[in-house]
């Protein structure tokens, strides 16, 4: 590791020249949320791009993500950084689409010269921006990337994601669970959004396996908010129990327009619907609401212990999956170039091997995270051991509530 002052300025002498030398190079135009804390006005840190959606309806989701990144940049900081020398995020606002997705991956590895990047927040903009990182060799580390095939976008592609092939058939077992009596199901799905369409691949799979009726298949538009045709086409055919996936706007919307029309059964969330934001659009209707979980706040361990004390002092309220996968995003990286570094001195590489040789190193380690226990496949999978299923309980005030996991 950086065991000399002499060594520690010798990789910023390095780093700072790699800096000045790509002045001009921004192809990118996002200035929604303009990184004046690059690493080109910091030379002293190492940067980390993370490229999130913070406007846009998926800021829902975002704005979860930038909080844990951010309570880990604090914290491995705190705790001497890479041997002495801090991390640096770098933020790029993404918005929802895949046009300024481009933009923030190209920003971050043309202009800001950052050694990894921590993003997107959709599959959907993974499909069309992980591609120009894994073009220039750049590490990307999908923090909520869930859809068949990230992984296999390329080699510098990896996520701390677990797949929804593993995730989401729980939320279905649970259900089945509190009431037996459930046979009849109808799915509801964002027919623009690339997780949604393999999430509810995984979800009509899981009906079917588990010997349930499907009555019916509703699409819509993550952009919607009125779904009374596709709600009313589907309890006219008296589900038992109703899945959605889409998100946390569109999503939360039509659990309050299907309790307004008088169901009654049970519904399960997809993970586009994990987050507390979702509390505020369908308020009481919420109640009741499944949905499986990657994360528990009561997950043992001290690292777990320490983002859990952190964001609860903060924010005054549990963590959020969405935010322990952007911490544990983050922890991969710094605890990838520790190990990188105690075996190869660093500050002799040059950007690009650098980049190289931290991508060799997040696949080779394993971590003990907010997660759990998790390591990568080759591929760059994630492998993570446990996952959990909670139950939304809202206040009495109708706009607050919390996730109870269920045993």
């Amino acid at each position: 590791m950086y065991k000399s002052t002499i060594r520690t300025s010798a990789f910023l002498t390095t780093l700072t020249l790699l800096l000045s030398a790509c002045g001009g190079a921004n192809t990118g135009t996002n200035t929604t949320n303009t990184a004046t804390n690059t690493a080109s006005t910091s030379p002293s840190a190492i940067p980390i791009g993370v490229a999130l959606a913070q406007t846009s309806n998926v800021a829902l989701l975002g704005q979860e993500q930038v909080a844990g990144a951010k309570i880990a940049e604090k914290y491995f900081n705190e705790q001497g950084g890479i041997d002495g020398t801090p991390i640096k995020l770098v933020f790029q606002d993404t918005g929802g689409d895949e046009a300024g997705t481009i933009n923030a991956f190209q920003t971050l590895i043309n202009n800001d010269r950052v050694v990894g990047i921590v993003g997107p927040t959709l599959s959907q903009q993974a499909f069309s921006a992980d591609p120009i990182a894994e073009r220039a060799k750049v590490p990307v580390i999908g923090p909520s990337n869930t859809a068949k095939g990230i992984p296999q976008i390329g080699d510098y592609v990896a996520r701390v994601s677990a797949p929804v092939t593993v995730v989401a058939p729980n939320s279905v077992q649970a259900a089945l669970k509190s009431n037996p009596n459930i046979k009849r199901v109808a799915v509801f799905y964002a027919q623009n959004d690339a997780f949604s369409k393999s999430e509810t691949e995984v979800f009509q799979q899981t009906v079917k396996e588990q010997g349930l009726e499907l009555v019916t298949v509703q699409k819509f538009q993550t952009t919607d908010t009125d779904f009374q045709t596709q709600a009313t086409n589907a309890l006219n055919l008296k589900p038992d129990l109703v899945i959605i996936s889409g998100l946390a706007a569109d999503g939360g919307n039509l659990v309050k327009q299907l309790r307004e029309l008088g169901y009654q059964g049970s519904i399960i969330g997809g993970n586009g619907l994990n987050t507390s934001n979702v509390f505020s659009v369908c308020q009481e209707h919420c109640n009741g609401v499944l949905i499986a979980q990657a994360y528990s706040p009561e997950h043992p361990g001290e690292i777990n212990a320490a983002f859990r004390n952190a964001y609860s002092s903060q924010y005054k309220k549990e963590p959020p999956q969405f935010s322990a996968q952007a911490y544990t995003a983050v922890q991969v990286y710094v605890e990838a170039l520790k190990a990188l570094d105690s075996k190869t001195d660093i500050s002799t590489l040059s950007l690009p091997q650098l980049r190289t040789e931290l991508n060799k190193q997040i696949l080779a380690g394993s971590y003990q995270t907010p997660l759990g226990e998790i390591s990568f496949t080759p591929e760059g999978e994630v492998v993570q051991k446990e996952f959990y299923v909670a139950q939304i309980k809202m206040n009495n005030n109708g706009n607050s509530g919390q996730f109870a996991f269920l045993k």
